[in-house]
């Protein structure tokens, strides 16, 4: 195969998932329940990119409400109990966004669930998006480390560790 296909960015969320169209829209279900739809919205992701002839198949970012925020919800360090308002996109506009309060340190792995339904369900290549340092650090508010530069190399280490971990999940 010459090209092998590929998607970019997320999929639209199904509306039983959270509601469409909605920048960090809620999920509408909690607990097991939410656990459940976020599996099969990862399901269906992975079999609608199939049906399609995508070549490499992607999650599809079914179980996260932000590229970003998705990724911090698993890291400890983290206080999204007190967001502030920040410019981010190089002041493009304002959000409210969480703060890094002590060391960064992954409470776990961060998105093997979806690796694991994916993998499970297609025997097509499977990637996985991450956000990159520089990315995160645009959208989180500094409080602990002083230093962009040092929040961005320990965010680079927790995303090395999470991308190793996945990639062994997803191969297997």
């Amino acid at each position: 195969m010459l090209f092998p296909t590929t998607i970019a960015g997320s999929l639209p969320k199904p509306e039983w998932l959270a509601e469409p169209n909605v920048l960090w829209a809620p999920w509408k279900s909690d607990g097991a329940e939410l656990a459940r739809a976020k599996r099969d919205a990862t399901i269906l992701a992975v079999k609608l990119q199939e049906d399609a002839g995508v070549d490499i198949v992607t999650e599809g970012e079914q179980a996260r409400q932000h590229f970003v925020h998705g990724f911090l919800e698993r890291i400890e360090g983290i206080d999204f109990a007190h967001k502030v308002e920040m410019g981010i996109r190089k002041d493009r506009y304002k959000a409210m966004v969480p703060q890094v309060v002590a060391p960064l340190q992954l409470k776990g792995r961060v998105h093997e669930s979806e690796a694991r339904a994916a993998r499970a369900h297609t025997k097509n290549k499977l990637k996985f998006t991450l956000p990159g340092p520089m990315t995160i650090i645009d959208t989180i508010a500094d409080q602990y480390y002083g230093d962009r530069v040092k929040m961005a190399f320990a965010f680079a280490e927790l995303l090395n560790q999470e991308a190793r971990r996945c990639r062994l999940t997803a191969s297997t």
